[in-house]
Formats: C-alpha cells, sequence, structure tokens
C-alpha cells in the first residue's frame, strides 16, 4: 500500500547499526509512547464530557496493540503509558501488560510501563495490575471534597471508590502513586490547597495541569486556565515550596517539595509556560492511529496500512517517517487557533 507522506530529512533509524532512536525534524528524541486502549469512560466529567458522546471509535484486538507497540520499542521508546478513556475497563488489559511486561528496549533494558486512570476500578485490580508487569499508576482526582469531586464526575460514589483504588495502588507498590488535578477556575481551584495537605497525608504525588481546549464541548477560555505561578504561590503561602530539577529533560511537570521534605507536588503548564520544546512523546489512539501532538489537526493511520497487510520493516518506515512531521509546537491562546478534531477522552491522556 502506497504511503504518500513526505521522506524524512533526517538519517532513517532503520539503517543504523545499534540502538535505534526515534528523532523529529525539530532533533526531539521521542522515547515516550501513549496508547489509548478504548476511548470509553465509566465517569462523565464535567470538563471533559458533554454527557452525551461516549465511545466514538472502535477498540483493536489486544494482540494487535501488542503488535504495534513491539514495532515503537524497537525503534526506540522506552516507555509505554496506557491510558483511554478509562483503561480499566478494557478486557484483556492483564494480558497486555503481561505481554510488555517481557519487552525489552533498544538498549537491552525492561520496558518502563505505567498507566493512566480515574481509579473508580483500582481497588480489586491494583494488585494484579502489579503482579502483571505495569510498574506505576496515575489517578485523575480532580477534588478532594467529597461533593465537589462527585459533582466534577457525575457519579455517585466515585469519591470513596477513587481514595480506595489510591491506597490499594500504593499497598500494591505501584510507586510512585500520581494524582493529576485539571484545574478550572471558579469551579476547583478552591482544591489547591487541600490537594496539598492531601499529598502529604496520603503519600502521593500531587500533579496540578492548566486546563487546555481538549473538552467535548467549548467550555475553554483563557480566564479559566489557573496558571503555573498562581498554583506555587497559593500553596507556598500554606506550605512553602522547593523547586525540584527534573528527572529527565523531557518531563512535563515542574516539580516541588515541601520545605520540611515530606511530600512533592508537580505542576503541568502546557498553557502559560509551554514545554514543547523538549517534548518526547508520541500518541497511538484506540483505533490505532499515530497523533504526534496532542493538538495535531492530522492524524496518521498506522493500523489501516497493517490491515492493509503491510510488514513490520515498512510500517516501522511509515512510524519513522511520521514522527519526522511532528508539530514545532501547540499553539493554544493564539489568533486562528483550532483544537483537534478528538477531544481529550477520545484521543488518550
Amino acid at each position: 500500500m502506497a504511503v504518500s507522506v513526505p521522506a524524512p530529512v533526517l538519517d532513517n533509524p532503520l539503517s543504523k547499526p545499534g540502538p535505534a532512536r526515534l528523532r523529529d525534524s525539530h532533533g526531539r528524541v521521542i522515547h515516550d509512547l501513549r496508547v489509548s486502549i478504548t476511548d470509553r469512560c465509566n465517569y462523565k466529567c464535567v470538563y471533559c464530557r458533554t454527557g452525551e458522546v461516549g465511545a466514538q471509535y472502535p477498540e483493536l484486538a489486544i494482540p494487535e496493540y501488542l503488535r504495534l507497540i513491539r514495532l515503537f520499542v524497537d525503534l526506540g521508546i522506552t516507555k509505554v503509558r496506557l491510558t483511554g478513556g478509562e483503561p480499566l475497563l478494557r478486557h484483556g488489559l492483564l494480558d497486555l501488560i503481561r505481554e510488555l511486561s517481557q519487552l525489552r528496549t533498544s538498549t537491552g533494558q525492561r520496558l518502563d510501563i505505567a498507566l493512566t486512570t480515574n481509579g473508580h476500578l483500582l481497588d480489586s485490580l491494583a494488585a494484579p495490575l502489579r503482579q502483571a508487569g505495569l510498574d506505576r499508576v496515575t489517578v485523575s482526582m480532580d477534588a478532594v471534597e467529597e461533593p465537589v469531586f462527585e459533582r466534577i464526575t457525575r457519579v455517585p460514589g466515585s469519591y470513596s471508590a477513587v481514595l480506595a483504588g489510591i491506597r490499594a495502588a500504593r499497598a500494591a507498590g505501584l510507586l510512585p502513586v500520581k494524582i493529576n488535578c485539571v484545574l478550572l477556575r471558579g469551579f476547583n481551584d478552591d482544591q489547591i490547597e487541600s490537594f496539598a495537605h492531601f499529598a502529604r497525608r496520603e503519600d502521593v504525588i500531587v500533579r496540578f495541569i492548566e486546563f487546555m481546549p481538549l473538552e467535548e464541548g467549548r467550555l475553554w477560555t483563557p480566564e479559566i486556565v489557573v496558571p503555573l505561578r498562581e498554583i506555587v504561590e497559593r500553596i507556598g503561602r500554606v506550605l512553602p515550596l522547593l523547586e525540584l530539577p527534573p528527572n529527565d529533560p523531557g518531563e512535563t511537570a515542574r516539580r516541588y517539595s515541601f520545605a520540611d521534605g515530606k511530600g512533592e507536588i508537580g505542576i503541568i503548564a502546557p498553557v502559560t509556560q509551554a514545554f514543547c520544546g523538549a517534548c518526547s512523546r508520541v500518541r497511538l489512539t484506540s483505533d490505532g492511529k499515530i497523533r504526534t501532538c496532542l493538538f495535531s489537526q492530522v492524524e496518521h493511520d498506522l493500523y489501516g496500512h497493517m490491515r492493509a497487510g503491510a510488514s513490520d520493516e515498512e510500517l516501522q518506515q511509515y512510524i519513522v517517517r511520521t514522527i519526522n512531521q511532528k508539530e514545532a509546537r501547540h499553539h493554544i491562546g493564539e489568533p486562528g487557533f483550532l483544537k483537534p478534531s478528538r477531544s481529550m477522552v477520545h484521543i488518550g491522556g
């Protein structure tokens, strides 16, 4: 099947001896693959879902995801994060993780396997996930007060279920447990200081995320964004903070420890302090499309080529050409900015 995409301007890593590395035309090494295994979700978070739209895209079979992920790993991917939708809804998840845990990176190291979840089903699955080979988990949690939390999720009993899941993940050794909180001004920004105390009390890393225009509706405006500087100042008035160095150059979160050394928070600020220049990520949607940026206007149908009978080598060449087209940056807040064709729940976090 012919592939009508431009030839890469950089050398093809398939032609090089030794460990292959994916590098885009801006010189960024791509080593982090995010794979959505479903766009179904059992929550209807008001900043994400309209409440009227469920799954929109088909899911691949687990062996098909595994084949595609292997291709990326052979090209230099060292970290795979499974996402959704809600990945814990996906039948065959444990089998997928077991198979992934047997993969080795192009340098011979064990593949780093993580998962992002809303945590509702995590209580009973944390131990099996760890036994299957999952390294750690990130839980999406947008409030620490039960009434506020359940107003966001629109699911009764969700707060107690998620709290139990977080504690089960810690007990199972899925460490460090990270909590992602998307902040919206006038909606849940009154939870900031409480989350700082929650991080210390529950021994988790809380990461605040600036609200991005990825919702199903048209809720986003610049005024709703709670910027990094404000978050740091507000927490600092309650619990003094010290900024920490990044764990690696492509890390998205700015890290802070509490001054007494007990606990850590992070802030992901794609709107006010974009980190595109160090981006190391690429995404694979639940229906097998490559997205080189959350805000891409174009998708690349990797699964379509596989279904048409492309060999592993041909698929890898397609991946290399696609990565070469990765955007330099997003354009949030700029004149002419266009939201992506899919919302976050249908792209994968």
